[in-house]
């Protein structure tokens, strides 16, 4: 779930705000331009007119102030706020907080990064998500202090490697949009599968997931079943058919070297489980993929 952004009625903005302010500049930014600042009361940034870009900034730790027409919002540890091309940037150190700590990204997102951006909107153009989760804030600020190591390094294809890692840090973001369908899982249901996903050839109980989800067995089997559509157990299976598919395809094992190494005890039982998954036994599927990958035309009749 998200948490509420605190919401700043029109007039009850910092101080910084109602001071004489001159414009910030607004140059071209390049693919991306990263930044950390650590600033004090005294930071103040505006453009009427916002960037040909988009901006995102996280807070790290103090707070800052977000004004746009009508209000404003207040961010800190764990907000991120996200700013649309030329929409106006109205921004400044809290004055309560005294100090601001954030990690910055003027960009222009890849293609595939548009749909990752569809984010709730707080004011049209203005952008905002508190991540709560603090695996997920741990992992968008390692991520977003990589993009800006990396932007401002000496790699010879440093903008390709900072672009990486800022698109990591958008797909974390990701996990905790409401309008993404990865949010719409509840974190402990999503603790299980990711648990699940990792150690599908070990012994998994309901009891080890539900510590590990920190909920008890019914309440786990409920949630797990009410929004992944399949009991736990069919999912633990359906992940150690799906890797055995792939090591029939790709490798020579045997069908017990792989019954095994995905989990499954007794080979006679995965053959079963496997054939009343795919219609196929283990090995008709392998042969299957054989003449499926088999040359065809006169080489193909040659090395028949």
């Amino acid at each position: 779930m998200q948490a509420e952004t605190e919401i700043i009625a029109a007039g009850g903005m910092n101080a910084n705000f109602m001071s004489e302010r001159k414009e910030t500049v607004a140059p071209v930014f390049a693919e991306l331009t990263t930044g950390h600042f650590r600033e004090g009361r005294s930071y103040v940034n505006w453009r009427a007119r916002g960037t040909s870009d988009w901006l995102l900034i996280y807070t790290v730790s103090g707070s800052g102030t977000v004004q746009y027409a009508g209000g404003g919002l207040y961010t800190r540890a764990g907000i991120v706020t996200l700013f649309r091309p030329h929409t106006p940037q109205d921004y400044c150190t809290a004055a309560e907080a005294g100090q601001w700590e954030l990690l910055w990204a003027h960009f222009h997102p890849r293609p595939p990064w548009r749909e990752w951006l569809d984010w709730p909107e707080a004011a049209p153009g203005l952008l905002t998500l508190q991540i709560v989760e603090s695996e997920t804030q741990r992992q968008v600020e390692a991520s977003l202090g990589r993009a800006n190591e990396l932007a401002q390094g000496a790699q010879p294809r440093r903008d390709a490697f900072a672009m990486n890692a800022l698109e990591t840090a958008l797909l974390w973001c990701d996990t905790e949009n409401p309008r993404s369908g990865l949010a719409r899982l509840d974190s402990r249901v999503r603790r299980a599968m990711d648990y699940v996903c990792l150690r599908y050839a070990d012994p998994i109980t309901l009891e080890t997931l539900a510590a590990h989800s920190n909920l008890s067995v019914s309440r786990l089997a409920h949630l797990f079943r009410r929004e992944v559509g399949m009991t736990v157990g069919q999912f633990v299976e359906r992940q150690r058919l799906n890797r055995a598919r792939q090591l029939l395809e790709l490798t020579s094992r045997t069908v017990q070297s792989i019954a095994g190494e995905v989990g499954f005890e007794n080979a006679f039982y995965f053959t079963n489980r496997f054939k009343r998954d795919t219609g196929l036994s283990p090995r008709d599927y392998r042969r299957r993929g054989e003449k499926t990958a088999a040359p065809t035309g006169e080489e193909g009749e040659r090395r028949e």
